[in-house]
């Protein structure tokens, strides 16, 4: 199973990663990756730009409206991300348990869905092709 680990932080985590010398966060997250690389669960990850580089789209009206970032609360937003593969949830739990954030940081786990989510709508046009898509994907990511 995937599962998509997304870091989260709050104005707390934010001021305590102030107080902590940016090498020995890199250090501390590097060792982190290694050993997701090391265990072969790590599939991708990232670390986002600051959200004042970004933008929202918003699908409320009826037209979609672009808003440049900064944008939301503190704790509405994501900083990075991991997807691992694991064989449970409990491991999936223990290795994001691993992670090395700091007070107030928050780790949200969320399984990625997989083809057997959408078994029930085999024969649907665009299932066949998610599944071809993922196919052509993985060979261009080998």
């Amino acid at each position: 199973m995937k599962y998509m680990l997304i870091m989260r932080d709050t104005d707390e985590s934010m001021e305590a990663s102030k107080q902590v010398p940016f090498e020995e966060i890199l250090n501390a997250m590097g060792a982190y990756n290694e050993s997701l690389m090391k265990a072969g669960v790590l599939l991708a990850g990232e670390g986002l730009a600051e959200a004042e580089d970004g933008f929202v789209v918003d699908f409320s009206g009826e037209k979609p409206i672009v808003t440049d970032g900064p944008y939301g609360e503190t704790h509405e937003l994501f900083n990075g991300f991991w997807i691992i593969q694991t064989s449970t949830k409990e491991e999936a739990a223990e290795w994001a348990s691993r992670c090395p954030l700091g007070p107030g940081s928050k780790l949200e786990v969320r399984r990625v869905h997989d083809d057997s989510d959408f078994e029930q709508f085999g024969d649907n046009e665009y299932v066949k092709k998610e599944q071809d898509w993922r196919e052509e994907l993985d060979r261009k990511n080998s």
